[in-house]
């Protein structure tokens, strides 16, 4: 049987970002954007000048901009406009989206699963939160496409940090042996909610989605006026997991609480029409951002 890890979590997690910030890094440019758009003084016209330095991203965004994603009338040619038109943390978003999925690369998380697995689960979850926000009629769909999109990064970490542990948890797991996150303390010392919030510290995320990659399987465990971004990516993992879409281990049998529901103004009904939407929308935001 294998034994419980007795070295600090924090100390563990520190060990964990300093192993993976040496060969999993955001592009620098990304790191412009989040940090630009986080700073309330900044402008559309300081997001165009990152943006135009990379012709790359400036073609993606113009694509997203373009698709049934933002379902906006007629063809955009400008990248400025686009800027103006949705805002600066849809380009982040986009720009964050298409820096993330290069770093889940095809290798093997274990049987029946593999980083794309993991991605393909992420931008779901993405989807999903953005439209349970607009459901529970949060003016935070945006965020929680950011949020649902980074909320499983600490499973990366431990990918690439801890491979065949990783691949024991989802075994175990599988089994029926406790949850992924038991199974993950008990193996490694820590879950991948601590590893998240600390790669998303790292990487300068915003506070909330922070929050959204530390305690997406536990949001009760944060105060009133920090949790409801945290509450939407809890319900929008869970029905992914539910749904099988991507990487289904972590939340698969967990059940969302008539709490929560009442606390996102969700009904059994509006939650009905966004489990049966999940595959449309996952299909668009795949086309992007795969």
């Amino acid at each position: 049987m294998p034994t419980t890890v007795a070295t600090d979590p924090k100390v563990l997690v520190q060990q964990a970002i300093k192993k993976v910030s040496t060969f999993a890094t955001l592009p620098e440019i990304t790191v412009k954007i989040i940090k630009t758009v986080e700073d309330p003084k900044s402008s559309a016209a300081q997001l165009h000048q990152i943006v135009s330095h990379d012709p790359a991203l400036a073609t993606r965004i113009l694509k997203v901009v373009n698709s049934a994603f933002y379902g906006l009338p007629g063809q955009m040619a400008s990248i400025e406009r686009a800027i103006v038109l949705l805002g600066l943390n849809a380009v982040k978003n986009i720009a964050v989206a298409a820096s993330l999925g290069q770093l889940f690369r095809g290798v093997k998380l274990c049987e029946g699963f593999t980083a794309k697995d993991l991605w393909t689960h992420c931008i779901a979850v993405g989807v999903t939160a953005r439209e349970l926000a607009r459901q529970s009629k949060l003016p935070i769909a945006d965020e929680a496409f950011l949020a649902g999109l980074i909320h499983d990064i600490g499973i990366l970490v431990e990918l690439q940090t801890a491979p065949e542990q990783l691949k024991s948890v989802c075994e175990k797991t599988k089994r029926g042996q406790g949850t992924f996150c038991e199974n993950e303390r008990e193996l490694t010392g820590v879950d991948h909610q601590m590893l998240g919030m600390g790669i998303a510290e790292l990487w300068k995320f915003p506070r909330s989605c922070q929050l959204v990659a530390g305690y997406h399987h536990n949001p009760g465990a944060l105060a009133d006026n920090s949790r409801i971004l945290v509450m939407v990516v809890h319900v929008a993992d869970i029905l992914c997991c539910q749904a099988g879409k991507g990487f289904t281990l972590t939340a698969a049998n967990s059940q969302i609480e008539e709490k929560t529901m009442a606390d996102l103004n969700l009904t059994p009904a509006s939650l009905e029409v966004v489990r049966n939407n999940i595959d449309t929308w996952l299909e668009t935001a795949s086309n992007l951002f795969n």
